[in-house]
């Protein structure tokens, strides 16, 4: 998995190699995920985890992540951060997400 804090939060990069197996294990052990660095394109395999597609089978629920149908725990949750300063992300992926900007400026401070 990637590293483990305090918090419980498996904090893993868009580069990492076994980036869809880190979230396939961390979707069905309800794990929290923390994406760190996200650049301006997102990884179309993260599409069904944006849409939150959970969709009921055999009773139980399941998520579908790349080709393969992941057991879906109800306390499994998906953050990811960016750097970039000004992230300005397609109509596509700003519907499917709560972008939330903790940047502060001077400019910001004083409105």
């Amino acid at each position: 998995m990637g590293k483990d804090n305090d918090e419980g939060i498996d904090a893993i990069k868009p580069t990492d190699p076994n980036l869809v197996r880190n979230l396939e294990m961390s979707i069905q052990f309800g794990r929290w995920v923390l994406l760190e660095n996200v650049g301006i394109e997102v990884d179309p395999v993260l599409e069904p985890l944006l849409l939150k597609a959970v969709k009921k089978e055999a009773g139980s629920l399941v998520i579908s992540l790349g080709d393969k149908n992941i057991p879906y725990h109800e306390g499994f949750r998906f953050y990811m951060t960016t750097t970039n300063p000004n992230p300005h992300y397609s109509p596509e992926v700003t519907v499917k997400v709560t972008i939330i900007n903790f940047a502060i400026t001077p400019t910001g401070l004083e409105e």
